[in-house]
């Protein structure tokens, strides 16, 4: 057997070597990239945009947004966030097919093409060195049987046949060997243009993401300003300056919506805020009162629902009325003994309130002490008005068990919020409209007709008591008047929300010539005003009915109560 001649040099031979390895490499890429593609591979954009997952999300969008149609925020929110990744689809498209063009083909060609036709060349040169090294074996087969030594040639025809066969072979090893080491040579110095296709990947991926980001960057302020024009948003749980902001009010809209129907409802109703709602009217009325659509004849018999919503509402959000910022100095001004002091100190207390807290906690406190003018039949005093809701105005920002905390404290918060209750008109002077944004039933209880007549006063008499409440209609159809009159002049109004029509059965307002009630009620800077002389163990009504005719001019304040004249404050 001819032994075989080695014709690469070192340097070859080791290139010989990476080429397998590259190979390999190049094809597990191309392989793995193939996988990474969401489009069908080799297609125009069309028909891959038509199997894009994306395309199909993006279709999915659009079509449940026609469906909600673009009256609820939800048909918004899908028609903009269908758009929204329709383009990003488009993007993914050219992205996939430029990936495609600057590195799937060109890998798949390195590993397929190029470098197994040097190999394949590499074998045919292994071919023609093997035959060139079997013509030499024979040609000197000859020249021993000739009896030739080394240093003559054999002679004759048949020697020369194979001296010029031995020749022609390595001739063609020659020229094959040339080539190869030209295209080893070349593949060594193309290495850089190998690598590039990695840098181009990254190059387009990151073209592709910024493009995607600044789609995204785009539709998101759209999306935020559709969700912030929505007036329709929930109340219980969120924070009061957010809720406010939004609805644009002064007070919040589930205290004022309970207030005023309790106001028409409830005032009368024993135990109020203390005995337990139904559990499912409960929890309707809060989800109605998110939804800002409360139909004040459903819950006019089951007033113990609405004062359940109320204190929902105040235990529900996420920092109490009285804020966390003021609790240490609650709590202060209720252990100090002296009742002048303590009066002035919680006075001082109230003035630091935020705004939005102020105003809310003066509104709430002033129905409450019209609460209790009607103690006699409701059975809720001050104290026990203060026992029932003081822990949903008040409690310490702190972790853990707070049933064990909030029986330290609930003494505490009781000694503050009773005194507030009984001397309503001092902490927080002048009369107060509870219907502020005239959407509610009036407070003042106006006869539409002699079915139906307002609220006793507290101050009636026993005989005029018991023939008004003769006279009374069932809490259940209280509004029926008011109602009608809301239908004869508006209709029966129509929304729609989350695509569904709802009847919107707010209430109208009242139609009465009473005029808002206020007085400035910002005490002086450097000085508090007096405080009571005594503490009345069951205080008078502070804010006596007035007619309409004089509602304009408040009375002047009772001077044991140390009010300061209007012009002073």
């Amino acid at each position: 057997r001819a032994e075989k001649t080695e014709v690469l040099s070192e340097d070859l031979l080791q290139v010989e070597k990476r080429l397998e390895l590259v190979k390999q490499v190049s094809h597990s890429t191309h392989k793995k990239l193939t996988a990474c593609l969401q489009g069908q591979q080799g297609v125009d954009a069309d028909k891959r945009s038509k199997k894009l997952p994306l395309t199909t999300l993006a279709q999915c969008l659009m079509e449940g947004s026609a469906v909600l149609g673009d009256d609820s925020l939800l048909g918004k929110m899908l028609r903009l966030c269908g758009e929204a990744e329709d383009k990003l689809a488009q993007e993914l498209i050219h992205f996939e097919l430029q990936v495609e063009r600057d590195v799937i083909e060109p890998l798949f060609v390195l590993a397929e093409v190029e470098i197994p036709n040097i190999q394949k060349q590499r074998k045919h040169l292994a071919k023609l060195v093997l035959d060139m090294d079997s013509s030499r074996t024979r040609w000197q087969q000859s020249a021993k049987s000739s009896g030739l030594t080394s240093n003559l040639q054999p002679s004759g025809a048949k020697a020369d046949a194979l001296r010029e066969e031995m020749e022609e072979a390595a001739n063609r090893v020659e020229i094959c060997r040339d080539q190869l080491s030209a295209d080893m040579y070349n593949f060594v110095a193309k290495e850089v243009d190998y690598a590039n296709y990695f840098q181009t990947l990254i190059e387009v991926q990151a073209e592709y993401h910024r493009k995607s980001l600044a789609l995204l960057q785009n539709v998101l302020p759209q999306i935020k300003a559709q969700q912030e024009a929505w007036m329709e948003k929930p109340s219980f749980g969120k924070p009061l300056e957010e809720h406010l902001a939004v609805s644009r009010r002064e007070i919040a809209f589930p205290v004022e919506a309970c207030v005023t129907m309790l106001l028409e409802c409830g005032m009368q109703e024993e135990g109020l805020f203390r005995v337990a709602p139904s559990a499912s009217k409960l929890k309707k009325l809060k989800a109605a009162l998110d939804c800002c659509v409360v139909d004040m004849q459903e819950y006019s018999a089951d007033p113990h629902a609405i004062a359940g919503a109320l204190k929902s509402y105040l235990r529900e959000l996420p920092e109490p009325l009285m804020t966390f910022e003021l609790y240490e100095e609650w709590i202060q001004a209720s252990n100090i003994p002296e009742q002048e002091k303590r009066l002035q100190a919680l006075w001082s207390a109230c003035e630091k309130l935020p705004k939005a807290n102020y105003n809310n906690i003066r509104y709430l406190i002033k129905f409450l002490a019209k609460l209790t003018e009607y103690q006699d039949m409701n059975k809720m005093t001050p104290s026990n008005v203060a026992i029932v809701l003081g822990p949903n105005l008040l409690w310490p920002q702190a972790d853990g068990n707070m049933t064990e905390m909030m029986t330290t404290v609930s003494l505490q918060i009781v000694g503050i919020i009773e005194p507030l209750i009984q001397h309503a008109d001092w902490f927080f002077p002048g009369d107060i409209e509870f219907n502020v944004t005239g959407n509610y039933g009036s407070p003042m209880h106006i006869n539409h007709n002699a079915n139906y007549s307002s609220m006793p006063s507290p101050d009636m008499d026993h005989a005029d008591r018991r023939q008004h409440d003769q006279a009374r209609r069932p809490l259940s159809v209280a509004t029926d008047n008011m109602m009608l009159e809301f239908y004869k002049k508006d209709g029966l109004r129509k929304i729609q929300s989350m695509g569904v029509r709802v009847m919107d059965t707010s209430w109208v307002a009242r139609r009465g010539t009473s005029a808002v009630r206020k007085a400035s009620s910002t005490p002086p800077a450097a000085q508090p005003p007096a405080p009571p002389a005594e503490l009345p163990a069951a205080p008078h009504s502070p804010i006596p009915e007035q007619s309409p005719d004089t509602s304009a001019t408040p009375s002047p304040p009772p001077t044991s109560f140390g009010f300061p004249t209007g012009t002073e404050r």
